[in-house]
């Protein structure tokens, strides 16, 4: 990254609840670059006018990049056109999934390939996507698991399955690029109140459970985990790689009282 020129980051799942949290937030933090990327252009659009009042005297720093992740043709014209507009790429953050939240023999097989596809071939193409783009320069890619992936937690195993994958696509891709200087990393979060997560959380009996499964007495917010992605994608945080972050109130290693 150059000294007078600001980050670029690719934001992919953008207008979900976590990534226009995240794009606030780096935006916020100064002068970046960012690529927001998501199926809904209607929704990337109101987020990018939002977003270009953080710095009303660069009107270039968003641009809006409909794209269908699952689709890797989609993934790849979408990194080489922001490459070709930005001259670099310095972090890439996927933040696409779905929740499915059912035993394994109520799970129909179109269920599980779409758990999947949202999920873990997410991941893999936009991570496949981002290291080539970052081969000669370095830089962070931030994928999402989840804490199902961490500890056992009931009818979870589809997304758990997906999810644990993502854990270790990211782990083997942070020693296969760590000599490029290509950090990767892994967020781990439990419950946050998303509009993905709203079916859990819109409900009484389900929230206030969930709610007493964390150790720390509450769900996640948007912004807990957005702020722990930002760090990953901080050129100050250089020696971090290969991590998988619990962003989870402690529910994969504390016991509560």
């Amino acid at each position: 990254m150059s000294a007078t020129s600001p980050p670029v980051y690719v934001i992919v799942g953008a207008s979900g609840g976590i990534g226009s949290e995240l794009c606030r937030r780096l935006a916020a933090q100064g002068p970046c670059r960012l690529v927001l990327a998501a199926r809904d252009e209607s929704r990337l659009q109101a987020l990018a006018a939002e977003l270009q009042g953080t710095h009303p005297e660069s009107p270039d720093l968003t641009r809006v990049c409909p794209l269908d992740a699952t689709n890797p043709a989609h993934v790849d014209a979408a990194f080489a056109e922001a490459t070709a507009a930005c001259g670099r790429i310095d972090g890439v953050v996927n933040l696409c999934g779905s929740i499915l939240l059912k035993p394994a023999h109520l799970t129909t097989d179109q269920e599980f390939a779409d758990t999947i596809a949202a999920n873990l071939t997410t991941a893999f193409v936009v991570l496949r996507a981002a290291v080539r783009s970052m081969m000669t320069t370095g830089g962070s890619v931030v994928l999402v698991s989840t804490v199902a992936a961490r500890v056992g937690l009931a009818n979870h195993e589809a997304i758990a399955a997906a999810k644990a994958g993502v854990s270790g696509l990211a782990l083997s891709a942070a020693a296969t690029y760590a000599p490029r200087g290509i950090r990767v990393n892994v967020v781990a979060p439990g419950l946050v109140r998303t509009p993905l997560a709203a079916r859990i959380t819109g409900n009484e009996a389900s929230l206030k459970a969930s709610t007493a499964m964390h150790p720390l007495g509450r769900i996640g917010e948007p912004v807990d985990v957005a702020s722990a992605i930002a760090w990953l994608l901080d050129p100050a945080n250089t020696w971090v790689t290969g991590q998988i972050l619990g962003v989870d109130g402690g529910l994969s290693t504390v016991r509560g009282r």
